[in-house]
């Protein structure tokens, strides 16, 4: 793993880097060359999902290309996530199967992807006991060391409530949609009060954000492009992004994010932004 620069604590005493690679979407040959700039620029972290669908192309790029910057297996953090469609009874082969499909024997993180369940209700008043369930399945694995961390994704501030309450195993992450537009506050003050990482996804709005006048704005401030500009205001919080691209520029151009400041005065004009406006599915109404 890499050094504590640029890394988060995770509450399992181990280090995420602050800066890792979003893979979905990502398919040969675009994941082989995501991978390889990744590795080159320095990114340590890699995640995915079984519902990505690409979690074997990501484990196969690993293994052709962490030999070739002289890394092994220990060097990376990898995540991956359980899928809606496996939620309660099917998590534990499921959980089990990722780690087939990447190569690997243990997994760094793995999260439960959604709190409720594919084809199902939002409202079912079965997604409760199914969560219980796959937690129950990932502190199993977690025991046998197959799963070193786990945590949950898009997770409401009472779903927190509700897995505190009835864990063994505290998560170590949420992973949630979070940008300027999106603060989070009660969700991430409910992460700080349970000792929970608080992990951003969608930093750039689905790209939204980066013609956005206040972040344009910004951007001229700090001398940067736009993008850099939303990933620095989340790290600049102690929050780690995961940001997702198969262009080499971009990925190279990520990293940079280290290499900066922006003023408290423009951190306090991004973050005025906040509508509580997602990009991205709303899981608030999930029973």
């Amino acid at each position: 793993m890499p050094s504590t620069a640029h890394t988060v604590l995770l509450n399992t005493g181990a280090l995420m880097p602050l800066l890792g690679l979003g893979t979905d979407k990502l398919r040969p040959p675009d994941m082989h060359q995501a991978v390889d700039a990744a590795l080159a620029a320095g990114y340590r972290a890699f995640d995915s999902a079984a519902v990505y669908r690409n979690e074997s192309d990501l484990g196969q790029a690993l293994k052709e290309l962490l030999p070739k910057y002289g890394l092994t297996r220990e060097d990376v953090f990898i995540t991956s996530k359980l899928g809606p469609k496996h939620q309660g009874e099917g998590a534990k082969e499921a959980a089990l199967r990722s780690l087939a499909q990447l190569g690997v024997d243990y997994l760094d993180l793995y999260l439960i992807h959604w709190p409720g369940t594919q084809n199902r209700p939002v409202s079912d008043q079965r997604n409760p006991g199914n969560r219980a369930r796959s937690w129950a399945a990932l502190e199993e694995l977690h025991a046998q060391g197959k799963l070193r961390a786990i945590g949950v994704s898009n997770y409401t501030p009472a779903h927190m409530r509700e897995l505190m309450q009835n864990c063994k195993v505290p998560p170590a992450l949420l992973q949630v949609e979070f940008h300027p537009q999106l603060c989070q506050t009660e969700l991430r003050r409910v992460c700080q009060e349970y000792g929970v990482c608080f992990q951003a996804y969608s930093s750039l709005g689905r790209g939204d954000l980066l013609n956005d006048p206040v972040v344009l704005e910004v951007a001229r401030n700090c001398e940067r492009p736009p993008a850099q500009v939303l990933l620095r205001w989340a790290v600049q919080q102690g929050v780690p992004v995961l940001p997702k691209s198969s262009n080499p520029d971009r990925i190279r151009g990520n990293m940079e994010i280290f290499d900066f400041d922006i003023s408290v005065p423009d951190m306090e004009k991004l973050s005025a932004l906040d509508c509580n406006h997602r990009y991205c599915w709303d899981p608030s109404e999930v029973a």
